[in-house]
């Protein structure tokens, strides 16, 4: 039986700041006394929903509980692992398909899973120039995270994975504020999407997203997509452990029978790709992931990295998760 009932709750960013101030000089995040609907979904997980000034909309976090959580007192605190949704934004992925809820090595973390809007790229987008909303990675920054940590035990030992939109989200946040994660992962993920517009601006205009409006023109706004790539940012993550995993876009073994579809706007993408790739989103991926695997290898940062046949639309985030946990959960143990 679910239950819901709502309290108020100022999110506010002084958890953050009291963390050794990992987010620099970030503005603290806007005190806005929120309606937080709590729904308990079964005996660990809690769907959070409030409308968020970021978004300028409803928002949604699921939080999958550690043991003891429900007799928690004032000041528990537990580490937090922070899993960011891919493009269709759908936090609940990751208890339905990566199955988060079975994994032993989380009965005593809390996982945090914000949804965002659809194809939202976990940025603050450029929106022609006007800014405002949907400012996602403000979002992240200045509502759920001191939410979380305000008000539901998370800690200061934090870790971060994301899937395709979700892994450039939380590459590009560990890079731009460097200590916020001790660790983070990503798979099948947009690394480097300066390199590649036509792909990211045909993939939002095939879901019926304006991508102009989420990093403006790659030629006019260049230095807006430089801001938000990972690689461009990858001095940040020189002390953090990184684990990158993407498939090559060819075949593999957890692929359906079916190839991505066919995206208009990426015929150049798919003429250049080698001999059997089904999935150039993938390919592309791929080939951005070994990419910024080289940068961070010149730079000396500990970094992992998994490049196997497979396409983006396969269920291998599931199997990269688990070979990116033992690090997590390293990480969440100092």
């Amino acid at each position: 039986m679910s239950h819901l009932h709502t309290r108020r709750s100022l999110l506010t960013s002084s958890a953050l700041l009291g963390a050794g101030a990992v987010l620099g000089a970030a503005a603290p995040a806007r005190a806005a006394g929120e309606d937080i609907a709590e729904r308990r979904l079964d005996e660990r997980l809690v769907e959070l929903t409030f409308e968020s000034p970021a978004l300028g909309g409803p928002s949604t976090v699921a939080l999958l509980t550690p043991r003891g959580w429900d007799r928690r007192r004032p000041g528990d605190r537990w580490p937090a692992l922070y899993l960011l949704a891919g493009g269709d934004g759908d936090h609940t992925t990751w208890t339905t398909l990566f199955k988060v809820q079975e994994l032993a090595e989380l009965r005593d973390v809390l996982v945090v899973m914000p949804g965002m809007p659809l194809f939202g790229f976990w940025t603050d987008w450029w929106n022609h120039g006007k800014g405002g909303a949907p400012r996602v990675r403000t979002y992240f920054l200045r509502e759920v995270v001191p939410l979380v940590e305000r008000d539901y035990g998370a800690g200061p030992s934090r870790a971060a994975a994301g899937d395709s939109q979700g892994g450039f989200g939380a590459l590009g946040i560990a890079a731009r504020v460097p200590g916020l994660f001790g660790a983070v992962a990503a798979f099948g993920a947009p690394v480097h999407p300066v390199r590649h517009p036509e792909m990211w601006l045909s993939g939002a205009k095939y879901v019926g997203v304006d991508g102009y409006a989420v990093f403006g023109d790659p030629w006019e706004q260049w230095k807006t997509w430089i801001d938000w790539d990972p690689y461009h940012h990858a001095g940040g993550l020189r002390r953090t452990p990184v684990y990158l995993a993407s498939g090559d876009g060819k075949p593999g073994p957890l692929d359906g029978d079916e190839p991505d579809p066919h995206i208009p706007g990426t015929e150049k993408w798919v003429a250049l790709a080698d001999d059997g790739v089904t999935s150039v989103t993938e390919a592309v991926c791929g080939e951005e992931t070994r990419m910024l695997d080289d940068r961070l290898t010149t730079l000396g940062a500990p970094v992992t990295t998994h490049i196997y046949p497979g396409g983006h639309s396969g269920t291998y985030g599931y199997r990269e998760l688990r070979h990116a946990l033992p690090m997590l959960t390293a990480a969440l143990r100092r």
